[in-house]
This record gives C-alpha cells, sequence and structure tokens, in this order.
C-alpha cells in the first residue's frame, strides 16, 4: 500500500504538467506538422485549400537547386556568426565587471537591461531613423566628428548610406541585434556569476589566485553550462529574427541582408507560394534541431561527471 501511494505520489508534478503540454502540442507541434505536410503540395494564398496539388518532393528538389536558399543561408550564418561572436564576448564582460560591487552598478545593470525591454518593431524603427542617410543621428555625429577632426574623414567619418549600401547595410543589422540582444546574455551570465559559491572563490583567493585567474580557471568553468544555454537561445533566437531585419532594410540592398527566416516570408506572403514557404521553413527546423542537439551533446552534464 505505501508502494502504491508513494508511486503515486511521484506522478503528481507529472500531471501538473499534463495542460502546458497539451498546450505546448495544440500551438507548436500541430503547427509544425501541418506546416511539413503543406511542403508536399502547391498552394497558393487565397484559393480554398481543398485546391492545393499534390506534388511530392517537388518543392524539396526545387530547394536543393534555389540559389535564393542558398544565398539567405550564408547572410543567416555570418550574421549569426558575428553577432553571437560579439553578444557572448560583450555580455560576459560587462557581467565580469557589474558583479562586483562598484559604486553605480544598479544603475549601469538598469541601463544595460532597458533595451530588452522595447519591442522589436519599436527596435526596428528607431534604429532606422538613426541610420537615416539625410536627418540620423549616426550621421550626424560622422560629420561633427570628421568636421572638428579632417584627418578621420578618410576613415569613414562622414556621411555614410548606412541602409542603401550592401556592407554598410549588413553591418547596421548587426549593430541593431548587438544592442538589442546583447543585455539579454549579461543579465543570464550575471544571474550565473551570482550562483558561483563564495567558498570556492575564497578558496582560490587563498590559494593567491588573482582576479583573472580566478575569472578564467574557476568562473567561467563554473558557468560553462550557463554560458552554453544562453549560446543556444542566441542562436534559435538568430535564426528566426525578422521583425527587426523586416523594417530596417526588408533584406536589402539586393539579399545582403536577407535573412532565411525573411526570405521565407517574401516565399509565403509576396510571392504567395506557401507550400514551398513550408518546405523552406522544414529546412530551417531542422538546421536548428541540428545545431541545438549539438550544443546539448556538448553540454551533457553526465559525460563531465564520467570525464571527471
Amino acid at each position: 500500500m505505501a508502494k502504491f501511494l508513494n508511486n503515486r505520489r511521484n506522478l503528481v508534478p507529472f500531471i501538473f504538467l499534463l495542460p502546458a503540454v497539451f498546450i505546448l502540442a495544440v500551438g507548436l507541434v500541430v503547427p509544425l506538422v501541418n506546416a511539413f505536410r503543406l511542403s508536399f503540395y502547391e498552394w497558393s494564398m487565397g484559393t480554398p485549400l481543398a485546391s492545393a496539388r499534390y506534388i511530392g518532393l517537388a518543392s524539396y528538389e526545387r530547394l536543393l537547386g534555389d540559389a535564393g536558399v542558398g544565398e539567405s543561408l550564408g547572410v543567416t550564418l555570418r550574421f549569426g556568426f558575428w553577432v553571437i561572436l560579439i553578444e557572448m564576448a560583450l555580455g560576459i564582460t560587462l557581467a565580469l565587471l557589474l558583479e562586483r560591487q562598484i559604486r553605480g552598478a544598479a544603475l549601469f545593470r538598469t541601463i544595460f537591461v532597458l533595451p530588452l525591454m522595447v519591442s522589436p518593431v519599436v527596435v526596428g524603427l528607431t534604429w532606422r531613423y538613426l541610420f537615416d542617410a539625410r536627418s540620423g543621428l549616426v550621421n550626424f555625429y560622422l560629420e561633427e566628428i570628421g568636421e572638428a577632426i579632417p584627418f578621420l574623414q578618410q576613415f569613414g567619418f562622414t556621411t555614410q548610406l548606412w541602409l542603401a549600401d550592401r556592407n554598410l547595410a549588413f553591418t547596421s543589422i548587426i549593430v541593431t541585434d548587438v544592442w538589442q540582444w546583447t543585455p539579454f546574455v549579461f543579465i543570464i551570465i550575471l544571474a550565473g556569476l551570482q550562483a558561483v559559491p563564495r567558498e570556492v572563490l575564497e578558496s582560490a583567493y587563498i590559494d593567491g589566485a588573482n582576479w583573472l585567474q580566478m575569472t578564467w580557471f574557476v568562473k567561467l568553468p563554473m558557468i560553462r553550462s550557463v554560458i552554453l544555454i544562453t549560446l543556444l537561445l542566441r542562436l534559435v533566437d538568430v535564426f528566426r529574427a525578422l521583425e527587426v531585419i523586416y523594417i530596417l532594410t526588408f533584406g536589402g540592398p539586393g539579399r545582403s541582408t536577407e535573412l532565411l527566416s525573411l526570405h521565407i516570408y517574401k516565399t509565403a506572403f509576396t510571392s504567395q507560394q506557401l507550400g514551398y514557404a513550408s518546405a523552406i521553413s522544414t529546412l530551417l527546423i531542422g538546421i536548428i534541431f541540428v545545431l541545438s542537439l549539438g550544443i546539448l551533446v556538448f553540454n551533457n552534464p553526465l559525460k563531465e561527471r564520467a570525464d571527471f
């Protein structure tokens, strides 16, 4: 009898999770299955679903030879590499600096977190005005500095076509994303650092470790899981980034800033090829799944214990 009651108690947490699992299945799994099923059909927006024509794997065959998809995927990978590298470096550095008890640390933490409170649409509009070639503040201050120090004009301290030049447009979306999402990395890493046991740090200090040694050999290894999970979250966000890029450049000039998510949007709602857009979405989901699985396997705590 006691064993039966104990087994029932073990099931209680799972019973409470059932509503959340059901909502997740209805809101996530069902649309994913429907999107995958739709990728085998040719269907245009505005026509009845019953008129969709079954084409089998034709969309996936087209996908393999589509230069637009390959170019958008390349832009996404380059964009993801740079924003994740910069955001992780800045976020970890700021967390390490503001972890200590210094004057004004609370104020700095509040300021750094402010971009997270702004909606993506507002972020896109704000930076579009800032990068405006005629009246943007970025060009205004560049001109002011260039006029004050003429030598700097040859290094770009003059009016720039930020959203009209291919290279500058790509740089602009990187700057915007770094401004928006570095606070996310900062706040998670800061929480991980504050959870490091003080006894461990005191022991390292007694053993003669300086701040750099304590950071590299004690703090960062102890929050390795936090760093990798943060990396995973940012990786997923990069592949589904859409609103800010849509407002800033709409993928232009050309396809220089067209992420794969934006290419899917254009295919579905501009070209109205919903079946083909579903096939590209399946590719995107597969890429995210493989990369996420790789990070989770690398962060396997059981492997760490075995190695230890």
